[in-house]
């Protein structure tokens, strides 16, 4: 693997970015901590920087942020810098997972260990048609950067090809000023209910798409304003599509499942999330975090706007 991921574990299914390796199904958050290969910690040291004229000081505002195992430097941060570590991150999972609530299904890490997550199926669902699923996941983004916040995300899964669309929890985040409690972790539960509601919100949004057609030269509307916003009053010339909107194209009537609602908005979302998913990008590492937590997610958010936007006007 590249080092954009760091380490990683999955259960049940290969998942979509097809990374990790494989553990049971079963294992608890700190079982899955462990299997992941999170068990570090990250330490705040000092800076020290010179003076030439009176040796090294110690600086009263700068400290570094280093990897235990490694001791990788992780990058810079202020004195009120609070590291979180991954198994306080991972304890958040415990009750849910004793409860039955919910079930451990990936974790690891990014970039040497600078973004740590935790995935975990909600146990709820729900179908668009007949025999196309989704799946919804809490989503646990946890940076240990200076700047970035831990935020709580829903994500659901499309089963028949894997694909995501990423959306934060009533923008839980917590920034790394304040002790990730039991106080702070008994407000962040509220997410179990937030992530549920979201879930039901999401299956009438998906389920509207796929009651409403479209036609081609709104399709051809959809991606230009996707992938294309300067020339939509270009829409029919597709000899001026760019690669990307011709792939795209392509998929709408190419990608898994497309037969179980072609020719409707819910056709054409999925088509630009499976692009996002697993055709965008040659490293399969880079694209995990951006379809996360980058520019891919930021994609697959915009796509699903157009596609209600279209189907109301259908």
């Amino acid at each position: 693997m590249s080092h954009m991921v760091d380490t990683m574990a999955y259960a049940g299914k290969t998942p979509w970015h097809g990374l990790g390796e494989k553990v049971d199904d079963n294992l608890t958050p700190q079982q899955m901590l462990k299997a992941a290969g999170l068990e570090w910690q990250v330490q705040k040291k000092p800076v020290y920087y010179m003076d030439n004229l009176k040796g090294y000081h110690k600086s009263d505002e700068w400290n570094v942020l280093v990897r235990s195992d490694t001791n990788k430097i992780l990058g810079p941060c202020g004195k009120n810098y609070l590291p979180i570590q991954n198994d306080t991150v991972f304890d958040f999972f415990n009750k849910f997972v004793k409860s039955g609530d919910m079930k451990m299904d990936t974790a690891g890490s990014l970039d040497d260990g600078r973004h740590v997550w935790g995935l975990a199926s909600i146990k709820d669902g729900f179908s668009v048609t007949k025999g196309d699923d989704v799946e919804g996941y809490l989503l646990i983004s946890h940076p240990h950067q200076w700047g970035k916040a831990l935020t709580i995300m829903f994500t659901n899964i499309r089963v028949v090809c894997n694909n995501t669309i990423t959306a934060a929890l009533n923008e839980f985040r917590m920034p790394h000023v304040q002790e990730f409690s039991e106080a702070v972790q008994f407000r962040a539960q509220e997410a179990l209910g937030l992530a549920k509601s979201q879930l039901s919100g999401f299956k009438q949004q998906a389920q509207f798409l796929a009651k409403k057609r479209y036609t081609e030269a709104k399709l051809n509307e959809f991606i230009v304003r996707q992938f294309m916003p300067k020339n939509v009053n270009e829409v029919q010339q597709r000899e001026l599509w760019n690669r990307t909107a011709t792939t795209v194209h392509q998929l709408v009537h190419e990608q898994p499942g497309s037969k179980m609602s072609e020719g409707t908005w819910w056709s054409a979302l999925n088509a630009v999330t499976y692009y996002a998913d697993h055709v965008a990008g040659r490293d399969r590492n880079a694209a995990l975090r951006s379809a996360w937590f980058g520019s891919k997610a930021t994609m697959k958010r915009k796509a699903l706007d157009l596609a209600t936007e279209y189907a109301k006007a259908a």
